[in-house]
């Protein structure tokens, strides 16, 4: 199946133009070693290589952003397949579009040394034609973001159309509804955060100033929200339902915190889980009873009209 991501290529977008006259997209992260025959199917497998490596060439990096380098790394050099789309942005609000045409190759001493092949499209798209949520998700933290959900959306864009905000239905989105609701649940409380009873414990993760903890990517799916402690002890990741939540987001939930424990989480640092939903059932509380370190909060929602 064809997938579709955005790829920033440099700091604010530098080497665009580079990539656009010469047929590629790059990475760097200061790994400077040929990655031909050591990229393995397994970007977690990856990780646990290269994580180290990393963290040597950047010591002042903690492994949430050395965990978020390396999967882009993975991803851009093995992770996308030949025929995946890829929207990049110029520096100007606009996105030149191409297509992966090749395998990863590694060209020591230039700038963005980790290369795939592009055959880029004649169109440029104008970021003012994207919905409001494919804006949200392209101008997201990380070097490569996956946009797949908004495959439909972005075919009109290459076609000329304008953006509708409708999402494509594909094996990643069971229900293009839920999805679409769950999102605009997640982004009003990352931009209200200040204003909720976590920001008084919690920050957003952030790397280099950077929020990085808006749909963190593990080995299971993605975190709707990775929060860390003022006092950097602890770990909250905070899994979002728009209604009520099946006894297994519990187990949804548990997988996450796994994975942070095991590949982020510093040795001083606890890990804690937090659903937040309209409200919960019987088999919910059950679940929850024995998972002494998740809590559930709910949400309210109020519409008000007024006349005049």
């Amino acid at each position: 199946m064809k997938r579709y991501y955005r790829v920033m290529l440099g700091k604010n977008s530098m080497y665009a133009d580079q990539c656009a006259r010469d047929n590629f997209i790059g990475a760097d992260y200061g790994i400077e070693e040929n990655l031909a025959g050591k990229l393995p199917d397994d970007w977690r497998e990856f990780n646990r290589k290269y994580i180290p490596i990393f963290l040597k060439g950047h010591p002042d990096k903690t492994r949430v952003g050395a965990g978020l380098s390396c999967g882009a790394l993975w991803t851009l050099s093995r992770g996308m397949m030949d025929g995946d789309i890829v929207l990049c942005p110029d520096g100007a609000k606009r996105y030149r579009a191409g297509q992966i045409s090749g395998d990863y190759f590694y060209v020591a001493g230039k700038v963005l040394p980790h290369r795939r092949p592009v055959r880029w499209f004649n169109r440029i798209i104008d970021r003012a034609d994207m919905s409001e949520d494919l804006r949200h998700s392209g101008g997201g933290p990380g070097a490569v973001r996956e946009l797949t959900p908004y495959a439909e959306e972005i075919e009109r864009l290459l076609g000329g159309s304008k953006g509708t905000g409708i999402i494509a239905t594909d094996s990643s989105v069971e229900n293009p509804s839920e999805f679409a609701m769950e999102k605009h649940l997640e982004d009003f409380l990352v931009e209200n955060w200040d204003n909720t009873e976590l920001s008084k414990k919690y920050d957003i993760y952030e790397e280099d100033g950077e929020m990085v903890g808006q749909q963190y990517q593990t080995d299971t799916g993605p975190i709707d929200i990775l929060a860390i402690s003022k006092n950097k002890k602890e770990l909250l990741v905070i899994e979002l339902k728009k209604g009520r939540p099946s006894d297994s987001v519990v187990g949804q939930l548990q997988r996450y915190m796994g994975y942070v424990k095991d590949e982020l989480a510093e040795k001083n640092q606890e890990v804690r889980g937090l659903i937040i939903a309209l409200g919960h059932d019987l088999k919910f509380k059950r679940a929850l009873s024995v998972a002494p370190n998740i809590e559930c909060w709910t949400y309210q929602v109020s519409f008000k009209l007024n006349k005049g």
